[in-house]
């Protein structure tokens, strides 16, 4: 069974969301994003590629929640490496608190072993901005509902240098070229990986995304950036160290993400990002 919702501008649709879907359990089946598309109709997000066949549009996904992998795939576990393991959890959508053409909140309880580990109140909001742009307003909070500390790791934490990947992830569309990664202040995917930037541009063919951290908490989270082996930006929950949610506690995170048409340069887009991100 799959339910969907459109996301619509004036009356455009700009995103489809699937909140309940079939996917396999090695995929770590969770709501996404696919297609978001610019106003202009171009598409900007790449559903279960060959590359990786678990990365699913726009979303929140966690390689490892207490040993549990919500990100789907293979999990790396020190001196062992990529294994596959009987690990996968699932997002389970509840219900919709709010539900309008242009947002909706959410609420997903994240399960693994008939477990409930954690409830999320997610908070998506289209916001139209000058000229052939708009931007995704995307927030999430992660609430324990143990009884006990919840620890979130990645691949980084586990070994793995340079894979600190785990939060909000965008899965850009894999094109002929790698896209022009770009900040305010840098440009190229190994100066802006593991950066904390206050926005990161990915430009395309005919596309521009640029990600911004919208609160304090986001803005001290490191970029995950992929754009030479394929097109990826999320922001990482657990770079350095594992990052831990107490009983009853609640992690929180926004990042706002323009979607336009063209190929954007340094000062548009930053531009775009100071209409987008407005303080709540």
């Amino acid at each position: 069974m799959t339910d969907t919702l459109v996301l619509r501008l004036d009356g455009r649709p700009v995103g489809r969301y699937v909140y309940r879907s079939a996917l396999a359990t090695d995929h770590a089946p969770r709501p996404y994003l696919h297609p978001v598309t610019t106003l202009g109709g171009t598409a900007v997000t790449e559903l279960m590629p060959d590359d990786h066949p678990h990365h699913l549009g726009v979303g929140v996904a966690v390689p490892d929640v207490e040993g549990r992998n919500f990100w789907g795939g293979r999990t790396f576990v020190r001196d062992r490496g990529s294994v596959a393991l009987d690990n996968h959890g699932a997002q389970r959508h509840q219900g919709f608190p709010m539900r309008e053409p242009d947002a909706f909140v959410e609420d997903l309880y994240w399960t693994a072993g008939g477990t409930r580990l954690l409830h999320e109140r997610r908070t998506l909001v289209a916001r139209e901005l000058a000229g052939q742009a708009w931007a995704l307003d995307f927030t999430f909070a992660l609430g324990n509902t143990t009884d006990a500390p919840l620890s979130i790791g990645s691949p980084a934490t586990n070994g793995r240098p340079g894979a600190a990947y785990g939060g909000f992830f965008w899965r850009a569309p894999k094109e002929k070229e790698p896209p022009a990664v770009f900040t305010a202040h840098t440009e190229g995917e190994t100066a802006v990986h593991e950066s904390t930037a206050d926005w990161v541009a990915f430009a395309g063919d005919g596309w521009t995304l640029v990600f911004a951290g919208a609160d304090e908490a986001t803005r001290r989270d490191p970029w995950f950036v992929r754009a030479a082996e394929y097109p990826g930006v999320g922001s990482s929950l657990a770079h350095a160290r594992r990052t831990a949610i107490e009983a009853g506690a609640t992690l929180t995170r926004r990042i706002v993400t323009v979607v336009a048409d063209g190929r954007l340069d340094r000062g548009q887009a930053a531009d775009l990002v100071r209409q987008a991100v407005r303080d709540e």
